[in-house]
């Protein structure tokens, strides 16, 4: 019935759990009033077990999350085993880092009003909150932002 949520694996351990938990409350004193009580109690503990363990596979534990993702590397004999990392393109990344460094170095050739613009627009301030701090019009920011796109633009292709 719960074969979609989780591996047989996993539903085996939560049953498990659930049963365990609720053979030690019944060695404590409690009693059921029926076997469909026993059903119920029994079926909500079961699940209650396989959210947790959802909830544990899909982020909320690092280390689970890292064990369910990881590669199993038995059978890899004396040949040894490439090990690939699925979650990145290392080469995309260095180029990624490296031109925004380069877009960094070249942000310091802008001029003030350019520089302003640019860094209110990339910290997710709005035009109307830098146009009431500095006193500027919104046409004053437009053409401000528009030649600091332009004047970036060039300095990227150039380098």
């Amino acid at each position: 019935m719960h074969r979609f949520r989780l591996r047989r694996e996993d539903l085996e351990d939560a049953y498990s759990q659930a049963t365990l938990e609720m053979l030690a409350q019944v060695r404590q004193g409690r009693s059921f009033a029926s076997h469909l009580h026993v059903a119920n109690a029994l079926e909500l503990r079961f699940l209650s077990r396989v959210h947790d363990r959802r909830r544990a596979l899909s982020g909320r534990s690092p280390t689970q999350t890292a064990l369910e993702e990881a590669a199993v590397l038995a059978g890899a004999g004396d040949a040894g085993a490439e090990i690939v990392d699925r979650a990145a393109s290392v080469e995309t990344l260095v180029l990624l880092r490296h031109e925004l460094r380069t877009l960094g170095d070249l942000a310091r050739q802008l001029t003030g009003d350019q520089k302003l613009v640019i860094g209110s627009q990339l910290s997710g301030e709005t035009c109307a909150e830098l146009c009431a701090r500095s006193g500027w019009s919104r046409e004053k920011y437009r053409k401000v932002a528009q030649r600091a796109r332009t004047r970036l633009q060039a300095l990227m292709a150039a380098a």
